[in-house]
């Protein structure tokens, strides 16, 4: 089941590469023989490195759920963390620093989509994550003095929601 998984989303990701570089945006022949080969290929290396124990992300309303969660939650907290550091760039309040947050997530596919999530956004950067509290070390443009006193610190400054999002999403 893993091999067949991972096949079809290589191949599927093959196709969304590709695409257009064919006639009316569409694949050739050879492209799609080729793209099969590859994606059987990618799934009998990695099959054990993409699905590991659980099938949980196959579930569609996963899926519908971090796509929710990009357009609604994530792209305006993106666009707010970019007005928000060409303020910081022109008027001159950087105040940089590394902090430690504790999300409380119990496994490694929320804690990468958090990771992911953070470091996109502009202003934050993922730096390190401790692997035995799943603590997590951002980079951040504006750390408030009292932030570096409290360490671990609470997510919510740093991050807003998208703790508690990756844990409904992947969790």
């Amino acid at each position: 089941m893993a091999f067949l998984v991972t096949a079809v989303c290589s191949f599927l990701l093959y196709l969304l590469l590709t695409t257009s570089s064919g006639p009316l945006f569409l694949w050739s022949r050879e492209e799609l023989i080729f793209g099969a080969i590859f994606a059987v290929i990618i799934g009998a290396l990695v099959k054990d490195m993409f699905i590991k124990k659980s099938f949980r992300m196959l579930d569609p309303r996963r899926w519908f759920l971090f796509l929710y969660y990009f357009v609604v939650v994530f792209l305006p907290a993106m666009a707010k963390a970019n007005v928000d550091v060409v303020y910081r760039v022109i008027t001159g309040r950087i105040n940089p620093g590394i902090v430690k947050i504790s999300p409380k997530l119990d496994n490694d596919l929320s804690l990468t989509l958090l990771a992911n999530s953070i470091t996109l956004t502009p202003g934050t950067l993922s730096v390190e994550v401790d692997e035995k509290t799943n603590d997590l070390y951002v980079h951040w443009i504006n750390v408030k003095k009292q932030a570096l006193e409290t360490m671990p610190r609470d997510h919510k400054d740093v991050c807003g929601k998208f703790p508690d999002w990756a844990r409904r999403i992947a969790g």
